[in-house]
């Protein structure tokens, strides 16, 4: 046999999780309504296999019962911690609860004599599985980022964190910037919240560095308009467009008008705070390349995790096995 049917139907959310890795690399924007259907999908699997092991005694049903525990009560609360944090977004947080409620025991294939996933653990918690996957391979992330830096001959300190790109494309991009007016910073200017800004008054990234001085003073800035949430695939383009502002009054002592903007937008800009996003445009309004951290969404890894996880299993279990912990 295959499988159990509650395995052979879990494999349906492997392309649900490749959907969504390729939608957050474009947009890094996944719908809320993409989860529930996932847990209600679990829900109804952990029902089935309780119902068959019922009434979880002996061996197999007490294993079953502590897997299932560790699944429900420790990943996916993990999930909601690693969000609260501020380790997570919102999305990558839905998506381990999802992977918790779905995977909470192994699965088992039989594919032409081979039983996968070829590498079990002694708990036996798949999820668990899923998620130590995801890290280990998040943390190969700024491995290929120094690779394909040293590709392009770029070679410095910050190699594994940021590459320098055209700052005429950064409409288009996703991440944060890697400095700001002082030099180097980790703390940089979302670009999320710069298409914001340029939307909220009206503007374009073209018009900003064509006239720094006159932008950067908050007298230029008069009607403003919906700043989106700052979203590649969403809103005015901010590239090269034709701006919708026009001149008014502000502050004189609120360069660029920073402070308004957050005061007037109805939700936070990612975090940022005036200072924050003055030392972000006055780079990007004076440099023609700027160092940007792409950043990874973990759905992506988690996906790839997945993968990697019904096939050949758990590889930090590999890992220690081999040099022999555990």
């Amino acid at each position: 046999m295959f499988a159990t049917l509650p395995d052979a139907l879990r494999l349906f959310v492997v392309p649900v999780f490749a959907w969504a890795a390729l939608r957050d690399v474009r947009t890094r924007r996944l719908p809320n309504r993409l989860w529930p259907p996932l847990y209600l999908f679990g829900a109804l699997l952990l029902l089935w296999e309780t119902a068959r092991l019922w009434p979880l005694a002996g061996f197999e049903g007490r294993l079953f019962l502590v897997q299932a525990a560790i699944s429900l009560l420790f990943v996916a609360p993990l999930g909601y911690a690693f969000w609260y944090l501020g380790a997570f977004g919102g999305a990558d947080a839905k998506a381990l609860i999802a992977i918790a409620v779905l995977f909470p025991t192994f699965p088992a294939y039989e594919i032409a004599g081979t039983t996968l996933p070829l590498v079990d653990t002694q708990i036996g918690v798949f999820s668990l599985t899923v998620l130590t996957n995801t890290v280990l391979l998040a943390l190969a992330y700024p491995l290929g980022l120094a690779g394909i830096n040293l590709l392009r001959g770029e070679r410095s300190a910050t190699m594994f964190f940021a590459r320098p790109v055209a700052t005429d494309s950064l409409p288009d991009r996703h991440g944060r910037l890697f400095e700001d007016d002082a030099g180097t910073t980790r703390n940089g200017l979302d670009l999320d919240a710069l298409r914001m800004y340029l939307r909220w008054r009206g503007a374009t990234l073209a018009d900003l560095r064509a006239d720094p001085d006159r932008l950067s003073d908050p007298d230029s800035v008069g009607e403003t308009h919906e700043p989106t949430d700052g979203g590649t695939h969403v809103g005015p383009r901010t590239d090269g467009g034709t701006p919708t502002g026009a001149e008014g009054d502000s502050p004189v002592s609120d360069p660029w008008a920073a402070e308004r903007f957050l005061d007037e937008i109805d939700h936070g800009a990612y975090g940022t705070d005036a200072e924050t996003l003055r030392g972000g445009l006055a780079v990007v309004a004076r440099k023609d390349r700027v160092l940007v951290s792409p950043g990874m969404p973990f759905v992506v890894p988690m996906a790839v995790g997945l993968v990697v996880s019904l096939t050949y299993g758990d590889a930090l279990f590999a890992v220690l096995g081999a040099i022999g912990l555990v």
